[in-house]
């Protein structure tokens, strides 16, 4: 909701801003065609490798909170359009099964979206789960219709 690209790099901002973490690196930005609840606009998505001192929960609860300041409405409906989503996708080779956290996130190995950005940035990281690396997931995906289009220069503007 309201400007994709522009709530993906204030969260950045935030995200760096809050001391608690140093981005690593960034995948290019995409447009994706949304999935499981289809009929809204196509989304932006991106990935961030970063280090931080904080542990999962927490920095789970510092990605809610950035959320929430970008305006976030934590009791929408459950695939449908948001101002921001952050999630965590992997921990390090954690595997966190609670009812606050899932590490590795339950559905990366079956979105385009989530695979793709990976990949830009570390597609021999393992699946601790799966034990395949980003780049096999990737590859192994069908044609689904789930669409990723990077956004490149006029695009970003």
């Amino acid at each position: 909701m309201g400007s994709k690209l522009e709530n993906c790099k204030n969260s950045l901002i935030s995200l760096a801003e809050s001391k608690i973490s140093i981005i690593r690196s960034t995948s290019p930005f995409y447009m994706t065609e949304p999935v499981d609840y289809i009929n809204q606009d196509w989304f932006v998505n991106l990935v961030v490798k970063i280090e931080t001192r904080l542990d999962p929960f927490r920095l789970l609860d510092k990605l809610k909170s950035i959320q929430s300041n970008a305006g976030r409405n934590h009791n929408a409906e459950r695939f449908g359009s948001r101002i921001l989503d952050l999630d965590i996708i992997m921990y390090d080779d954690l595997i966190i099964n609670s009812p606050e956290l899932i590490i590795p996130h339950p559905r990366m190995h079956k979105r385009r979206f989530v695979l793709k950005p990976v990949c830009d940035i570390a597609p021999h990281i393992v699946h601790p789960v799966l034990k395949k690396d980003m780049q096999c997931l990737l590859d192994s995906l069908g044609d689904d219709g789930q669409m990723v289009r990077e956004l490149k220069g006029q695009d970003l503007i």
